[in-house]
């Protein structure tokens, strides 16, 4: 395959393949993200075009090379070295990525520069390394990306496979919404080398290899996150505060609040400075100064929107459910290409902010101490007319495709002693894979999907969680 890409998608052009998507689409990408099942494959898979593997040219000194493994990975050459920004998951992709960069440039890498401490954008550090010793550049406070408390790291990692769909079949998987499928993780991290040069909260000018540059922090997506401006070249690297998808406000991994509102800020920093073009830490990049500032500033206003829609409704005494499905994107937004909900959705966002801001309780007093599991369970089969019926009722949604609703009723019916328990288990599989099938949120259909076969195959207690 050729690895290099001549051309740039422009912010307000459909990815190729895309633009009769979206006409099929029209008003769906506002909320939930269910579609039909021939629609969500064609999405995702159009989607896949903005991980396509090769070295994109972003300006005259400027090469970001994208699909070599979840994130992306830049060059800047400068008079007598080149600076990286980020470097990827481990040393294999890596060493991949900086092979391709030395059809521009083989002059030594001066400096690595770390956009924030995710793992895919800083395992692979070692892999750009010569004879010299590259200064490396990161935020004070470098590491406190994930923000958990490591006592949940066990269900962190099992929600994290979920999330991507690291153990999916080939026959089951699409992509990561910002990123491949079926990248090699195997080693994750070994080429990482620590941060020898903290930028100040007030951000840091310099020069490097006669390049000159700027580091603004930046939090959103991570506290630890800031952005790369060249004022000259008018390139700006975003890292992950900006990729071409509703950002994941929220990612159902588990994360702590992530600041939807110093993420909103972040990015309208950024289009302050009218950029003529912008690298994402994720997916393609954008050119020209319109494309690229209108790209950055539509980003912070869906963000902000989402956010003041939710604030609103939370002053009005809505909770966090039923906002979850009012709040939309705004007209004029929510079908620009890289606000589409590949990645990050809105409801997931809604009740993230609704946590942040409150906590868990949604003020209502009927759910200030709700009814145990089992004995709600009971309760919901006696209305039905007891297990059987409900059962039945279960049963019923399913045949009607009315999936979420067969989910629902089959968390019910596992509690309940008499129940064919085994049977409700064979019910939520195949509802989940009903929804996996609708959806074009690539986290939301991983995580069905993979949910699904680790209840077919036992690995799940009783409990399912």
């Amino acid at each position: 395959m050729n690895t290099t890409i001549v051309s740039l998608f422009t912010a307000r052009s459909c990815i190729v393949g895309l633009t009769c998507v979206f006409a099929l689409t029209a008003g769906v990408a506002r909320g939930q993200t269910q579609v039909e099942p021939d629609t969500a494959l064609r999405m995702l898979n159009a989607q896949q075009q903005q991980f396509q593997r090769g070295v994109v040219k972003v300006s005259d000194n400027v090469f970001t090379a994208v699909g070599f493994h979840g994130a992306n990975t830049s060059m800047i050459v400068g008079t007598d070295g080149v600076i990286i920004v980020d470097t990827l998951f481990g040393p294999a992709s890596a060493s991949n990525a900086a092979e391709a960069f030395r059809q521009y440039s083989d002059k030594p890498v001066k400096a690595i520069i770390y956009t924030h401490s995710h793992g895919d954008h800083i395992g692979g550090a070692s892999a750009f390394l010569s004879d010299e010793q590259p200064d490396i550049y990161a935020t004070e406070t470098f590491g406190s990306a994930e923000g958990v408390n490591k006592a949940v790291d066990p269900v962190k990692q099992k929600r994290n496979v979920r999330q991507f769909g690291r153990k999916l079949s080939a026959a089951e998987s699409t992509n990561r919404g910002v990123a491949p499928a079926g990248t090699d993780d195997s080693d994750r991290g070994k080429g990482f080398l620590p941060p020898t040069i903290t930028v100040p909260a007030g951000g840091l000018k310099t020069t490097i290899a006669g390049v000159e540059l700027e580091l603004h922090l930046a939090p959103g997506e991570t506290d630890d996150a800031l952005f790369v401006w060249l004022p000259k070249e008018k390139v700006l690297l975003a890292g992950d505060n900006f990729y071409s998808s509703f950002p994941n406000l929220y990612a159902i991994r588990g994360t702590a609040y992530r600041d939807v509102l110093d993420w909103s800020e972040s990015v309208a920093k950024m289009a302050a400075l009218k950029p003529h073009a912008v690298v994402p830490g994720h997916t393609m990049p954008i050119r020209g100064q319109e494309a690229a500032t209108t790209a950055l500033k539509d980003y912070s206003e869906a963000i902000r929107s989402v956010y003041d829609q939710t604030v609103r409704g939370i002053n009005a005494g809505k909770g966090p459910d039923q906002l979850a499905h009012e709040v939309k994107l705004p007209e004029h937004l929510k079908d620009n290409p890289y606000l589409i909900q590949f990645y990050g959705t809105v409801p997931h966002a809604v009740r993230a902010i609704y946590c942040g801001l409150l906590g868990w309780y949604d003020g209502n007093p009927t759910t200030l101490n709700p009814l145990e599991p089992r004995t709600k369970a009971k309760k919901m089969a006696e209305l039905a007319g007891g297990t059987q019926a409900l059962t039945k009722q279960m049963e019923a949604a399913l045949a009607t495709q009315d999936y979420q609703w067969a989910l629902e009723l089959a968390d019910h019916v596992k509690w309940l002693p008499d129940a064919d328990r085994q049977l409700a288990r064979k019910v939520k599989v195949a509802a989940l894979r009903g929804l996996a099938a609708r959806e074009y949120n690539a986290p939301n259909r991983n995580y069905y999907l993979s949910y699904a076969n680790e209840l077919e195959t036992g690995q799940l207690s009783e409990l399912w969680f």
